[in-house]
């Protein structure tokens, strides 16, 4: 699939702010029960920016920090970009900014980061956590081909998360958002990604990953890579049968888990995004709505539905509300 760049509907931008908006309204919901959150906010969960600025999570912090060692590379090959998200990730994890309930794994990654070690080493090789792709989001925006997109997408991925089903999800992810731009349609996407997932699922991305699969003590690159695909495509099944159900508007993770885990978090975003395709800020308030990792689903949710729809999707008083807002329309802007 090409690239089409649509810029007059501010995809990039509708997909970078969306991430953010969710991540916003799932910030305070992420370690409540469902009806917790609907005693504090209603049947329909939380639609309101709250604050000045609405604060987000490490979520999009490091969303941003992709995003920045995107923005700034030369070319977009392993040797330029790698040294870039090491020095994005290590200054996330010591910023002062860095308060808002970070991932163990990521903070555990980025220490050995730090010390320069090289980063097939520093990884957390068994974690699949959605650390790996809650922060994809800005390489799926990037006129690239799929290689660079896959290779990109697993790279970030793998500084911290070694888990191949996390480097799978973090590629789909970033292909989701891609194809989305592309004009692709959100009721569309599960069966693009189980396309894709099928097709990608031996392949082992050498230049990329350097030898990750031998540190993990696998057989070979295969047998490696294959599990973390299997997942992900068992993860798109259960989201599959899930849309193909009446919707009881209840808490999606019931059907597609609880997001805490890559694969999780990409079908369960995915799913609130198809369910309210027709309404952006309901699919953030329903993935803000859960018993699971709320911030990180709602953040993806938003990410797909800015990319399918533009920042039209968006209330217009939200942009100057967020945190982060200058980063985010400045690298919005580049990719517009």
């Amino acid at each position: 699939m090409a690239a089409v760049i649509h810029s007059s509907r501010l995809r990039a931008s509708g997909s970078l702010f969306g991430l953010a908006y969710g991540d916003a309204l799932g910030k305070p919901t992420e370690f409540l029960t469902v009806a917790e959150i609907q005693r504090r906010y209603g049947p329909t969960g939380p639609r309101e920016l709250t604050g000045e600025p609405a604060l987000v999570t490490d979520d999009t912090q490091m969303a941003l920090a992709v995003g920045w060692a995107l923005h700034e590379a030369s070319s977009l090959t392993p040797e330029v970009v790698e040294p870039l998200l090491r020095r994005r990730f290590v200054a996330w994890s010591v910023s002062p900014d860095n308060n808002r309930a970070p991932g163990m794994t990521c903070l555990r990654a980025c220490a050995d980061l730090s010390r320069g070690l090289p980063w097939q080493e520093a990884t957390v090789a068994d974690s699949k956590g959605c650390g790996a792709n809650m922060r994809v989001t800005p390489v799926g925006l990037l006129d690239v081909d799929l290689d660079t997109l896959a290779g990109l997408a697993q790279l970030q991925a793998g500084l911290t998360h070694g888990h191949p089903t996390g480097l799978a999800a973090s590629e789909l992810t970033a292909y989701a958002v891609f194809a989305l731009r592309a004009g692709a349609t959100l009721p569309e996407l599960p069966a693009l990604l189980a396309e894709r997932a099928l097709a990608q699922r031996l392949i082992y991305r050498e230049r990329w990953l350097g030898d990750l699969w031998q540190r993990a003590g696998s057989s070979s690159p295969a047998d490696f890579i294959a599990p973390g695909w299997d997942e992900c495509l068992a993860a798109l099944r259960r989201l599959t049968v899930a849309l193909g159900e009446p919707d009881d508007g209840g808490d999606p993770c019931r059907a597609t888990g609880e997001g805490w885990v890559a694969e999780e978090a990409l079908a369960t975003a995915l799913f609130c995004a198809v369910r309210h395709a027709d309404d952006p800020v309901a699919a953030l308030a329903r993935g803000a709505t859960t018993a699971g990792d709320s911030d990180s689903i709602a953040a993806l949710a938003g990410a797909f539905v800015g990319a399918a729809t533009g920042m039209a999707a968006w209330p217009r008083g939200w942009v100057d509300r967020i945190e982060y807002a200058d980063q985010l329309a400045t690298l919005g802007a580049a990719w517009d």
